[in-house]
């Protein structure tokens, strides 16, 4: 009966924890036709080695990941695109183009 009352509360606390943060990204032009993005969670957890994809009419022209410090770069395409960090399912942000001030 210990067994099971700890494997359940394992459990719940395994679930409490995946849930108690949400994928956060922000972009802002450089203004020298760079654009960066910074990614992170809501509970302070870094976006290092997080997917992130640039998209542009439907097509990925551009795919990396986080650096160490939770940024990625990338030069400013022509035209409309999204940005989008995925971290896994229910943790994904996509920033359109429109969005992104210098």
């Amino acid at each position: 009966m210990k067994k099971l009352l700890f494997s359940s509360f394992v459990v719940a606390l395994m679930s409490s924890s995946a849930l108690a943060h949400t994928a956060l990204m922000s972009c802002f032009d450089n203004g020298d036709n760079t654009v960066t993005c910074e990614g992170g969670f809501s509970d302070g957890s870094s976006a290092s080695g997080v997917q992130f994809t640039l998209i542009q009419n439907g097509k990925v022209i551009l795919e990396g990941k986080f650096d160490k410090d939770s940024t990625f770069t990338f030069k400013k395409p022509e035209g409309e695109y999204e940005a989008k960090f995925f971290a896994g399912e229910g943790h994904e942000v996509v920033v359109k183009s429109k969005d992104i001030a210098q």
